[in-house]
């Protein structure tokens, strides 16, 4: 490998990729090419403390710039990747300039996706992913009564609370039939559920938008059903799609994602994919799979700074994801599928419990709620490969700490 490493993208999986190769006495050159004007920042809290605490962006950014050049790792922001030139090893920006890679990392994350529906591409439209998008939310807050929020997942639940906290009603159309049905069990879904419309949200489920009407005192969103919601604004958050296009451009090989091997490499050894625009194969699914985490980001970011320095090795590390919604906590560790067998472990009532998962009498994952202790033990267990039976799983009396001694 040459000395220069080209990292396209500055969210935490391109940054930890550049921090990791230092710390590992890397000394050749890092550029981070990143497309906001921003420097490097975190987007889960976007959806939560930021906006409570004021909107300081200072409470987001991962490192100072000065963190940046005191390593000598070179941040081109507001910028870019628009072509890879794959036999020349060499990526073009949006401005002309061509930089020279001997490693090339695609850490291009994912975008929100949209949805081919009428009036939902309306400027006044909200979404939440950026540093903008939130900055956008904030300074329409003071003047919003009440927003449809199109989308029953982690963030259209989040900012369903950070609204209900400023007094907004908010109303959730969401298309399945239950809440988060993609990530969580049905136990889980039921509390959210219940919590949710409990705090004053109104949850529609089963239900899709089928128009956005836009007016100069608010919108009108019309249902599939014909029920029509009236609403100071429409905030859109029906999931993410993975940046893809630059690999597939440059004949990548893309399915769900830029297909990687257990390395992270591409089918080009000159070229990594990470995080949420990576699909790799999973040692805990069994199967290739995209997952959008800062914990799968960040760790894939650290493995191929290995690789990078003469560390190979396979990607094993256990997900982890999590969701603050209002004050209820929800913890992941592991990969759940459907038809895992739920055992609950607490009582949802009091609002703190958790929910092992089980597939042939295998624990897969456990979703905690209010309940970090469970989460910390199962996720070690999880990640050491110690089985957990049913019965100990549903027993809050075993201190299942106590299993990782054995």
């Amino acid at each position: 490998m040459s000395d220069r490493v080209i990292i396209i993208g500055a969210g935490q999986g391109g940054v930890e990729v550049a921090i990791s190769l230092r710390q590992r006495n890397f000394d050749g050159e890092i550029v981070i090419v990143g497309d906001e004007p921003h420097p490097p920042y975190q987007r889960p809290p976007l959806s939560k403390d930021f906006i409570k605490g004021g909107g300081r962006e200072g409470s987001v950014v991962l490192r100072e710039e000065r963190f940046f050049s005191e390593r000598n790792i070179e941040l081109r922001l507001n910028r870019q990747a628009v072509a890879i030139d794959r036999e020349a090893m060499a990526v073009r920006l949006d401005d002309g300039e061509v930089l020279s890679y001997g490693h090339l990392v695609l850490a291009t994350g994912a975008r929100n996706r949209k949805i081919r529906i009428p009036g939902l591409d309306h400027p006044d439209v909200m979404e939440l992913r950026t540093l903008a998008h939130a900055h956008r939310l904030m300074e329409r807050l003071p003047a919003l009564r009440t927003v449809a929020v199109i989308g029953g997942g982690f963030i259209g639940l989040e900012v369903a609370s950070l609204l209900r906290d400023h007094d907004v009603e908010v109303d959730i159309i969401e298309a399945a039939d239950r809440l988060m049905g993609r990530v969580v069990s049905h136990i889980t879904s039921d509390y959210f559920l219940r919590y949710h419309r409990e705090t004053g949200v109104r949850i529609r489920l089963g239900a899709s938008a089928e128009s956005v009407e836009h007016g100069p005192s608010g919108c009108r969103v019309v249902l599939a059903d014909g029920t029509t919601l009236e609403a100071d604004a429409v905030l859109l958050a029906a999931g993410v799609v993975p940046n893809v296009e630059l690999a597939a451009d440059a004949g990548l090989a893309v399915n769900n994602g830029i297909v990687v091997d257990a390395e992270l490499l591409t089918s080009d050894p000159a070229i990594s994919a990470l995080g949420d625009c990576a699909a790799y194969p999973s040692v805990h699914a069994g199967c290739v799979l995209r997952l959008e985490s800062v914990q799968n980001a960040v760790d894939h970011g650290r493995l191929i700074a290995a690789r990078l320095t003469g560390d190979r090795r396979p990607y094993e590390s256990l997900p982890w994801f999590w969701s603050y919604q209002g004050q209820a906590r929800l913890q992941i560790a592991g990969l759940s599928a459907p038809g895992d067998n739920p055992v609950l472990r607490g009582d949802p009532e009091t609002g703190k419990f958790s929910v092992f998962l089980f597939r042939e009498g295998r624990n897969t994952a456990v979703e905690s709620i209010n309940d970090p202790g469970t989460h910390m033990a199962a996720r070690r267990l999880l990640g050491s490969g110690i089985g957990v039976s049913p019965d100990v799983a549903a027993d809050p009396a075993v201190d299942l700490k106590s299993l990782l001694k054995r």
